[in-house]
């Protein structure tokens, strides 16, 4: 299988950091993770649909909510995607604020990745990007921590200390 290279436009004498990386695999081949990640996630919103996660017996049970007796950031997620599937967004946002702001996140990164894989070019990315990404994730990290501790310590759907 052939590895991707480095692409540098000559036109414009832009150094190899910001070069693009072509893919030369074939487009349908560079489809199947995107492809295969929207069927995964089509097949198990269906199962989330059909069966109510209130109901006992068809999710396992929460290993913090089991062993420790508190919420995690996550904690009323699957209520939540049962409950936007449904078209009740007051209920989600109840279950877990926190599935309202990553469901856009998460298409819109697919959609990106969907459209990389069909162009064949991922951009490279430069040390100001790299910084920025690190930067995000940092503070992404920070406020799920600061979201999982808030919500156990305010009363929230009964979460453990508070």
């Amino acid at each position: 299988m052939p590895e991707p290279v480095a692409v540098v436009s000559h036109e414009t004498e832009l150094p190899p950091a910001v070069a693009a990386v072509v893919d030369s695999r074939p487009r349908a081949r560079r489809m199947i993770a995107p492809l295969a990640t929207l069927a995964g996630s089509a097949v198990a919103l269906g199962y989330l649909a059909a069966f109510d996660p209130s109901e006992p017996g068809h999710y396992p049970l929460c290993p913090t909510q089991y062993l420790l007796g508190v919420d995690c950031p996550g904690c009323g997620m699957l209520r939540g995607s049962h409950a936007l599937l449904e078209g009740d967004l007051p209920r989600a946002l109840d279950h877990n604020v926190l599935l309202v702001v990553l469901v856009p996140l998460a298409v819109v990164l697919w959609a990106r990745w969907a459209w990389h894989a069909w162009r064949g070019v991922t951009p490279a990315v430069s040390a100001r990007a790299w910084r920025v990404r690190t930067t995000v994730t940092v503070v992404a990290f920070v406020l799920l921590l600061a979201f999982g501790v808030i919500r156990n310590l305010v009363p929230y759907l009964g979460s453990g200390i508070g």
